[in-house]
């Protein structure tokens, strides 16, 4: 199934985006995808049905025990458990490309650097097939040449406590670049605002970018 230029209003009515989900069960499988910042990428697949609780960290590179704002060779990514009973890898990978800027190879939005490049990490051979497939119909799609690469899997480190959940926590910060004394979630809007994300999102994806609305 692919999606095209659908709303976002659209994917609620088809029941893939939901406001809670779960996919911890014993078929649960596992999506790596890396969008930029972390806590973006959680909060946007965690509206998807059937895909569990999502953990933020780095894979990618080589430096032993990355944690944040110390990754070494690592990037952003996040780990998504999902049912394929109820949502496949191939319609994340649709959803993942109409997520991100998938043409910019120098980092995401405002966020720049190696660190906050896109990739998909696949874990065998089926998942790249799947991949390569998704790429070729956004890059058709798009109109303009995808840099977003595919990688094989390798150790995914998760990010400390602090920094899971973030885009939904109310523990406060008492002091971040858009404020005092705010509640994590607060301050994670008015970063995902300022940084542009959506706006970027919407302008090279139109009706087709799924979390936007």
């Amino acid at each position: 199934m692919t999606f095209g230029r659908i709303s976002i209003a659209a994917l609620f009515a088809l029941g893939l985006l939901a406001g809670a989900a779960n996919a911890q069960n014993a078929e649960s499988k596992t999506a790596i995808f890396a969008g930029g910042c972390f806590w973006c990428v959680e909060a946007d697949f965690e509206k998807v049905k059937g895909v569990g609780d999502v953990i933020s960290g780095f894979t990618g590179g080589t430096t032993p025990d990355p944690v944040y704002r110390a990754s070494g060779d690592h990037i952003e990514s996040a780990e998504i458990p999902y049912d394929p009973s109820v949502v496949s890898y191939s319609q994340l990978l649709n959803l993942y490309f109409r997520s991100v800027d998938p043409t910019d190879a120098g980092g995401q939005f405002c966020d720049r650097g190696h660190e906050y490049t896109t990739a998909i990490f696949v874990q065998n051979e089926e998942e790249r097939a799947q991949a390569e497939a998704a790429k070729a119909e956004a890059e058709a799609q798009l109109g303009q040449e995808i840099v977003t690469p595919i990688l094989d899997a390798g150790e995914f480190y998760p990010v400390d406590a602090y920094h899971q959940d973030y885009y939904k926590s109310d523990e406060r910060i008492g002091f971040s670049s858009v404020g005092l004394a705010v509640p994590k979630s607060i301050a994670y809007k008015r970063y995902r605002e300022g940084c542009g994300r959506d706006q970027r999102v919407r302008q090279l994806w139109g009706d087709a970018a799924p979390f936007t609305g």
